[in-house]
């Protein structure tokens, strides 16, 4: 039974099912539970997960520098490389390659992109907590630069934003762009995540940090949370049949819980950044965001776009992304969009989604190719 509220306390954040567990929905939430108990009292010890991320495609580690690995995917060097900028969020970036059946990276695979990076973001030490939106997206130009440039580059969920922003602030290195879950207009529609961060005064989600001491302690979200999912989360993410018991099925499942176990630290100021500047006022979309020097200007941007939203995403409202194609200066004829029926993560891990979205976007990244090489 629900606790009433006590006089003088916060209100509590509203409840949402146990299936929304991406970053910072679990962290706007926990901001909440904690400044209405005892926001600022030294957090519980939180030990380390032992286990390490597990990919599913070989690859190796092209590139180790202070905020990422870039992992190279790549079967050989035909084509525009394709960048695949995961989240820096909760959970690690093997979200871009779970399982088989189950991986964006195999998809494109499979589909004929030859040459593929992912950007394996680290977490973050205790002297990393000052690290900033500038860092990351120093450290992605690194990357860019690595692979050499120009890239196609795709934007997974928070991932989404970043490319978008990279994109725009540094136009000649990318080539095409793809955006799928990606937050960018937050007044463009409403969703769970953002009532909740809007709701929350951005002197909490200090407080929250700096109880952590100036992190964002992954284990200790999920101690405030809990980590008990609903039965069918899994299969509903991973779009399993509901009724097959199967060894590969029970496989599956573990494997997920233990995805959703493994969590990453964030450095408080990036943190603090991406709730103040990209929900709280909305700057991307909004023109006042400044990105290493230089104001963000969407309209500017001509890069051919594909956004690929959710019609059941509980994390970002399909109107947040879908605003981008009024934002940017791309030329109607040259931005694609796709809706799944799914929910947030299935867009990324979804069997149906694997097999039936993501090698359409293969191939219109494979036309952009094929028509920039007849125009050379």
């Amino acid at each position: 039974m629900a606790k009433k509220q006590q006089q003088g306390e916060m209100p509590r954040v509203p409840e949402f099912p146990a299936s929304l567990f991406a970053w910072p929905a679990l962290m706007a939430a926990s901001v909440g539970e904690a400044f209405a108990a005892s926001l600022g009292a030294p957090p519980a010890p939180v030990e380390t997960a032992a286990a390490r991320p597990v990919w599913t495609t070989p690859h190796r580690v092209r590139l180790q520098i202070g905020t990422m690995e870039l992992r190279d995917f790549s079967t050989g060097e035909r084509g525009v490389p394709v960048l695949i900028c995961a989240p820096f969020a909760l959970h690690c970036a093997t979200i871009a390659d779970f399982a088989r059946g189950h991986s964006v990276v195999a998809a494109l695979r499979e589909s004929g992109v030859d040459r593929i990076h992912v950007t394996d973001w680290r977490s973050a030490e205790p002297d990393m907590r000052f690290l900033s939106i500038d860092n990351y997206l120093a450290d992605l130009n690194v990357a860019v630069d690595e692979i050499g440039g120009p890239v196609d580059l795709i934007g997974l969920c928070q991932g989404g934003w970043m490319a978008l922003t990279y994109a725009a602030r540094f136009p000649h290195k990318v080539r095409r762009l793809v955006l799928a879950g990606a937050p960018v207009d937050i007044g463009a529609g409403q969703s769970n995540l953002s009532q909740m961060t809007i709701q929350i005064p951005l002197a909490a989600f200090e407080e929250f940090v700096g109880s952590q001491g100036g992190r964002v302690l992954g284990q200790r979200v999920l101690q405030i949370w809990g980590t008990a999912l609903i039965a069918d989360d899994a299969r509903r993410v991973l779009q399993l049949p509901l009724d097959d018991d199967s060894n590969e099925m029970l496989e599956l499942e573990a494997r997920f819980r233990e995805w959703y176990d493994l969590t990453v630290d964030l450095p408080g100021a990036y943190y603090l950044q991406v709730v103040s500047w990209l929900y709280q006022q909305n700057r991307l979309a909004t023109g006042n965001f400044v990105a290493l020097g230089r104001r963000i200007d969407l309209s500017a941007l001509r890069h051919p776009i594909f956004l690929l939203g959710a019609r059941d995403d509980e994390i970002v409202a399909p109107g947040q992304l879908f605003a981008t194609a009024s934002r940017v200066g791309t030329p109607r004829e040259e931005i694609e969009t796709a809706t799944e029926s799914c929910g947030h993560l299935a867009l990324f891990l979804g069997a149906e989604t694997i097999r039936n979205t993501w090698p359409r976007i293969a191939r219109w990244l494979g036309e952009g190719t094929r028509v920039a090489s007849e125009d050379a």
